[in-house]
């Protein structure tokens, strides 16, 4: 590898930590839920803003990132991602009620958002064509390492507040664990800032600032001078190209020509999130619970929920332009329905009942002890009835507070069967909808509108993942697992048979026969 070389993928190794850092910080509430309910009272629909809330401003802080980026640079926005990440992860962990770990999440949203515009955007910036790709692609990559890492360490926490040893002790873990899993995304958050510092500017923005020369030595530490020479010319044509150019209104996007482009990416952005996947990832432990495997299992499972993210999302790097999009999304989405209905068959097909047995190994008060022998011999077919009636018994805040020990015991399940289809589940949305969606989007809007167009149904897709973290719990409560799985497996079957009669195969062809394909020609 030559010095140039060396040098951007370093500067993109960097700048990727962003997407670290966002993955991490979506999913490390997936190990908080369990303790935060009780600890601050938490109703099902309060217990989903405390993890939707930061997609809510994520949503918000992805529309103003690439202006504020175009105004302050690349480079400083991602500064001010870094120091929200920061903030936001020591605000949380601090936290002393539900409000301020509200605000504390949504401005760790704000970074996110930041960071999942502007680190993609530098890095394509600053990389060479020929390996423009692939760099941009640690980003993506680690998103999805993040999100491993943060079922990793909620779990290596989980395991060191159990420790009598007495740095856990005199550092509180035991009692405040999940305000550390909260806290420990401080570090990674001021690496990134720490790394930031050696990062120049994007050569892009310093030439639309008018600051050719600094451009000039950034771009020869990555290129030899007549190529340094060459970019510089390109960059100042297209931005005088940028600048004569018409702006795209927003009704161009709804001319009849788009309309299967517009309505295949609405779609796609709503499948993505409809079937569930944020669900599962932001509260992998607490479904894990409800199938009685306990807390310590339950992070353990979440685990593998992260590394097979992991491995499948390499697997779709490596088939996705050999295999091409409709047969990893038409895959993909059938193992998704099938997994679902595995999950709604897996926990419809559990029963619950306590037995004195059952009741005499849980660890509860005595005269709490008394009140469950109440429901001891009965068989309650489903879990919204065993939970009302643990509510009815001991009352709203001791049966949140003990609800994953008492369920462990009384349930009669397949544990395997459900670890087996969200493993499942996870696997297919990996591999297919979850990055093709996004090669897709850049390859069905014409050049004209793809900016545009990309926005708009990008939030239309922040804006549905944001309603499935929230009403996720009351789902649960209300409907039970059973049915809210079911739910999502109906609307991946309803996905998987529009894709089938509708969205295009853009492998092997040019974004300009794809345009003429699918707009020209309906015009």
């Amino acid at each position: 590898m030559n010095q140039g070389r060396f040098y951007v993928v370093r500067v993109a190794l960097i700048v990727a930590l962003g997407g670290f850092l966002m993955g991490f910080d979506a999913s490390v509430i997936s190990g908080v839920v369990r303790f935060i309910g009780p600890e601050f009272g938490l109703t099902s629909l309060q217990l989903g803003w405390a993890v939707g809330s930061l997609t809510l401003t994520a949503t918000l802080a992805m529309i103003a990132a690439g202006p504020l980026s175009d105004k302050f640079g690349r480079r400083g926005i991602l500064k001010l991602a870094a120091f929200l990440f920061a903030v936001s992860a020591i605000a949380s962990a601090l936290a002393p009620d539900f409000l301020t770990l509200v605000i504390a999440r949504m401005i760790g949203g704000l970074g996110v958002g930041a960071a999942l515009i502007v680190a993609p955007m530098y890095i394509a910036e600053i990389a060479p064509p020929e390996s423009r790709g692939r760099l941009v692609s640690f980003n993506q990559l680690n998103i999805v390492v993040g999100i491993s890492a943060a079922f990793f360490s909620n779990y290596l926490i989980l395991q060191w507040s159990q420790s009598d040893a007495a740095w856990v002790q005199s550092l509180m873990i035991d009692a405040h664990a999940w305000r550390w899993m909260l806290g420990i995304e401080t570090l990674p958050a001021l690496l990134f800032f720490a790394g930031l510092m050696w990062v120049p500017q994007s050569p892009r923005w310093q030439i639309m600032k008018g600051m050719h020369e600094q451009a000039a030595v950034t771009l020869n530490r990555v290129f030899e001078e007549t190529e340094t020479q060459r970019q510089i010319a390109d960059i100042q044509r297209n931005l005088e190209s940028d600048k004569t150019r018409e702006k795209v209104s927003v009704k161009e996007i709804f001319h009849p020509a788009l309309r299967l482009v517009l309505v295949t990416g609405i779609v796609l952005a709503v499948l993505q999130q409809i079937t569930g996947i944020n669900a599962v990832f932001f509260y992998a432990p607490m479904i894990f619970e409800q199938s009685g495997i306990g807390t310590d299992a339950s992070f353990m499972q979440a685990v593998l929920v992260g590394l097979t993210n992991l491995a499948f999302t390499v697997v779709a790097m490596l088939l996705i332009d050999k295999l091409g999009r409709r047969p990893l999304l038409l895959g993909g989405m059938t193992g998704i329905t099938l997994a679902m209905m595995l999950l709604a068959y897996g926990f419809g097909s559990a029963t619950y009942e306590l037995s004195d047995e059952g009741i005499q190994t849980l660890e509860l008060p005595a005269l709490m002890a008394g009140q469950l022998a109440e429901l001891r011999g009965i068989s309650y077919p489903s879990d919204v009835s065993f939970r009302k009636a643990l509510v009815e018994t001991l009352g709203q805040e001791a049966a949140l507070a003990h609800e994953s020990e008492i369920i462990a015991t009384a349930i009669d399940i397949n544990p395997g069967l459900i670890l087996f289809g969200i493993l499942g589940f996870v696997a297919s949305f990996a591999v297919s909808i979850g990055p093709v969606m996004w090669v897709m989007f850049s390859e069905l809007f014409p050049l004209r509108v793809r900016g545009l167009a990309i926005s708009f149904v990008g939030f239309i897709n922040s804006g549905v993942s944001f309603l499935v973290q929230l009403v996720f719990p009351w789902e649960l409560a209300t409907l039970g697992n059973s049915l809210t799985f079911l739910i999502y497996g109906l609307f991946a079957a309803g996905g998987l048979f529009f894709i089938w009669k509708v969205v295009p195969e853009t492998k092997n062809k040019s974004l300009e026969e794809l345009e003429d394909q699918l707009t020209r020609s309906r015009v």
